[in-house]
């Protein structure tokens, strides 16, 4: 796993061992990062569910203007703290070990909109519509953003639910990625 792009491109990261997390391959993040390459340039990003910090990372790496960083696992957080100073781009992030929930509830000032949420929770854990639920009604993402989700391609996704709607949706193997914005 390695930054594709950018101004930490070929930086190598760190991954915590063992299987509680699953970093998005070079491949997805590729083909992703061609996607949403018109939403990168000096966003503000929210990174849930951040396990290595693989997505956010090469967003800051691509010109995102900053990235928050929010996992559960200690371990993960000190692994994306990790990668953040090895690719210096540490100034420009703030990493909080808690579940979403609790950043959500707790630390987000409610001020903030953000251009681009990635949410890569847990397979088959229904994270993802009481998250976008959230978003919606606390208004997080600006009117141009997009919440990019990374599921099993089993797991079933509302094409329309709340304020958003499917733009993109594509399968790589058993990951399928789907991008959100506001309907």
């Amino acid at each position: 796993m390695r930054i594709i792009s950018g101004s930490a491109k070929g930086h190598r990261l760190k991954s915590p061992k063992g299987l509680d997390t699953r970093p998005t391959t070079d491949r997805i993040k590729e083909s992703l990062f061609n996607i949403i390459t018109p939403h990168i340039n000096e966003a503000c990003v929210l990174d849930l569910f951040a396990g290595t910090g693989n997505l956010g990372l090469e967003a800051l790496s691509r010109g995102a203007e900053n990235a928050i960083f929010v996992d559960k696992s200690k371990v993960a957080t000190s692994i994306i703290i990790e990668n953040l100073k090895y690719t210096k781009l540490m100034d420009q992030a703030m990493v909080f070990t808690c579940d979403y929930m609790q950043y959500l509830n707790k630390f987000y000032d409610g001020q903030r909109k953000f251009d681009i949420v990635f949410l890569d929770p847990p397979y088959h854990k229904n994270f993802i519509e009481p998250v976008l639920k959230y978003i919606s009604d606390k208004q997080l993402l600006n009117r141009e953003g997009i919440i990019v989700v990374e599921t099993d391609k089993d797991d079933v996704l509302f094409d329309n639910i709340y304020d958003f709607k499917i733009s993109c949706s594509r399968n790589y193997g058993r990951t399928a990625i789907s991008i959100y914005k506001y309907s």
